[in-house]
């Protein structure tokens, strides 16, 4: 069934043709889902940095490298994919990276590719474009401005107190944020931004605890998702210097049912269509429930890997099934088990972190990454999964725990 599925008939005869996908990760992803594409008989295309030419990519999944710079123009990528397709016939364009939405989009509308298009791209990496798209759908979300114009940002600070959080707008995590305290502090802050001030949202700063929703999506509608919860926002994670954490999120748990809901809302009025999403709601103090961010894409920082230990459920591969099935297939998920997971990730002091002193049989995985020291528990009892989350993160402490500045920039 799945060679069926990933062949288009060729113009002239009945021989079937594999499909071709362009994938675009200018950041070192997507192993399994360029594996998936091959396990599924298509022909797999990666333009990536040219830096990362000599990684350890999945090469037996891949038949053709192509590469780019991350400071290259738009113009001279459209001319090259161009180029590329006179000899290519392209069925799929996908980005494999936050970063790398808005080039697939431009380049399926300029070669004519099937798939998201540039304004619906843009609501899934624009922070001004979410809050917008969100507002206009009555999604509820944080107060928020463009900083831009000078008159309609004092007026909305006359109305939303501080602490007030400026982002970037096209950034990805919590990188480039910043958290202003005061009045002063916000247009000292505008006025070194300069000419960069349009590339920002101001929004009101909004306490309490921040969770996350997994999806698969297919023909406009939600196949799989998963939510769970962060032990600490990561915006304070990064800038605090904290522990990663989170874990995913028993159906009987309360924040189960408005989280799904939300999720759908968001999903159904940004028309994602087909592919992975990953979405952050915060359940604010006063109980009410906002929509912080979605993104076209897996989840970062071994999120996948949390669902997959949870519910057997690799979000990369069905991500990959579903871009093969493309407008008109068929797409069926695989049975599902409902256990729980979670992780607990610090960067560490170590280069390579010994963590063989934690022997819990619920460790079903552990991060093997420079400075960093991870692991991904997995049980069918959430209050277990607990337990050890909040063990680790005292151990951790003592064993591992480094903290760095924020990056300005991802990392590779």
């Amino acid at each position: 069934m799945h060679c069926a599925i990933a062949r288009r008939h060729a113009p002239c005869n009945d021989e079937p043709v594999p499909l071709t996908f362009l994938c675009i990760a200018t950041y070192r992803k997507g192993d399994e889902f360029l594996r998936q594409c091959r396990r599924e008989g298509c022909r797999v295309l990666l333009l990536t940095d040219e830096k990362l030419g000599d990684s350890d990519w999945p090469r037996d999944a891949i038949d053709g490298f192509y590469y780019v710079r991350r400071d290259m123009p738009e113009a001279q990528i459209r001319t090259g994919a161009a180029y590329l397709a006179r000899t290519e016939r392209l069925d799929r364009i996908v980005a494999l990276d936050d970063f790398d939405v808005e080039t697939a989009a431009m380049l399926r509308e300029h070669l004519g590719v099937p798939g998201m298009g540039q304004t619906r791209a843009r609501g899934f990496r624009d922070k001004l474009a979410m809050r917008t798209r969100a507002r206009a759908a009555a999604i509820p979300c944080p107060e928020f401005v463009h900083a831009l114009n000078h008159r309609a940002i004092e007026d909305w600070t006359q109305r939303i107190a501080p602490p007030w959080v400026l982002k970037p707008r096209s950034q990805a995590a919590a990188i480039g944020i910043r958290k202003l305290a005061s009045h002063d502090e916000l247009w000292r802050t505008l006025e070194e931004l300069g000419d960069a001030q349009a590339d920002y949202v101001l929004e009101q700063f909004v306490p309490g605890d921040v969770y996350h929703v997994d999806s698969i999506s297919f023909e406009g509608r939600i196949r799989f998702a998963t939510a769970s919860r962060y032990r600490m926002p990561p915006m304070a994670v990064a800038h605090e210097g904290g522990i990663f954490v989170t874990s995913t999120l028993p159906p009987s748990d309360t924040a189960s049912a408005p989280l799904y809901t939300l999720n759908e809302q968001v999903l159904a009025s940004f028309q994602l269509g087909r592919g992975a999403s990953h979405t952050e709601f915060i359940h604010a103090r006063d109980g009410s429930w906002l929509f912080l961010e979605t993104s076209a894409r897996v989840g970062g920082a071994y999120i996948v890997d949390v669902v997959e230990a949870a519910t057997g459920v690799n979000l990369w591969r069905e991500w990959a099934r579903t871009e093969v099935a493309g407008e008109g297939g068929r797409y069926e998920l695989p049975p599902v088990r409902e256990d729980q997971a979670g992780i607990v990730l610090s960067l560490a002091r170590q280069e390579w972190p010994d963590t063989s002193a934690y022997q819990d049989p619920e460790i079903v995985s552990r991060i093997r990454r420079s400075h960093h020291a991870g692991l991904i528990v997995s049980s069918a009892r959430p209050e277990r999964v607990g337990a050890l989350l909040d063990d680790y993160v005292g151990r951790f402490r003592t064993d591992f725990h480094a903290s760095a500045p924020p990056p300005e920039r991802p990392l590779d």
